[in-house]
């Protein structure tokens, strides 16, 4: 039997995405209707935002325990956040978890090196691309990445927390995406982070200026190949 999934979730679209991905795409792996077990724990988003706001990341480390606690009773084998955010918080849970879990920037950044990619552009929330988390993922693989300018942190973490995250897809949040990923391009990078679980579901390489890194469907394809990988491993 293949393992068991565990989903710590912050946001409910991004979520929902990445749930979606491993049931569906599990028949691949599996077979027709087939896929691993999964369960998934998700606290209210202004319980983590409460924490985000005042740059607490060991108070979000604490929810995504509480996640990771739960998940372990309830029989998880591992575990993935599909937020990219949050994982900020990941140094801080890591050493009390009960299981074991993949990191969203280290399945991207690997998926970045195989398909012979050198230099990223990142998009996601100000928290994401102000922070270490790809950038440490990054350069361990010798690439190279761009951040978005301030003004264009700004307007992109406003689409996400004001309409993304709420189900809301406005053509303008298309073309605001489409216009800052064409600079990251004239700036010399060959593709782009989707590093907000919730862009796939406006961007892709159907309308993306760069090739797209999905960082959504990259984890739940990279945990469907863990689940079923690991089951087949020796004790």
């Amino acid at each position: 039997m293949p393992q068991h999934i565990g989903i710590a979730a912050c946001s409910a679209e991004g979520a929902a995405l990445c749930y979606r991905t491993i049931c569906v795409e599990g028949a691949r792996l599996l077979g027709p209707h087939a896929h691993p077990e999964v369960s998934m724990h998700t606290p209210s988003l202004a319980a983590y935002m409460n924490y985000i706001y005042r740059d607490d990341w060991r108070g979000v480390g604490e929810l995504m325990l509480a996640s990771a606690d739960k998940l372990a009773k309830i029989g998880a084998d591992f575990l993935i956040c599909p937020d990219n955010t949050i994982h900020q918080a990941l140094p801080y849970v890591e050493p009390r978890s009960p299981l074991r879990w993949l990191h969203i920037a280290e399945v991207v950044a690997a998926e970045a090196v195989a398909r012979g990619f050198r230099c990223l552009g990142l998009t996601g929330t100000r928290w994401l691309v102000e922070s270490g988390v790809y950038p440490e993922k990054l350069t361990a693989r010798g690439l190279a990445y761009v951040r978005p300018n301030a003004a264009e942190r700004e307007e992109i973490n406003r689409i996400i927390m004001d309409e993304l995250v709420y189900g809301v897809f406005k053509p303008e949040a298309v073309a605001y995406h489409q216009r800052v990923i064409g600079r990251m391009k004239d700036a010399g990078c060959d593709a782009v982070v989707l590093g907000c679980t919730e862009i796939p579901l406006i961007m892709s390489d159907a309308n993306s200026p760069l090739p797209t890194l999905d960082s959504t469907r990259l984890l739940a394809r990279a945990a469907l190949r863990r689940a079923v990988q690991g089951a087949a491993a020796p004790a």
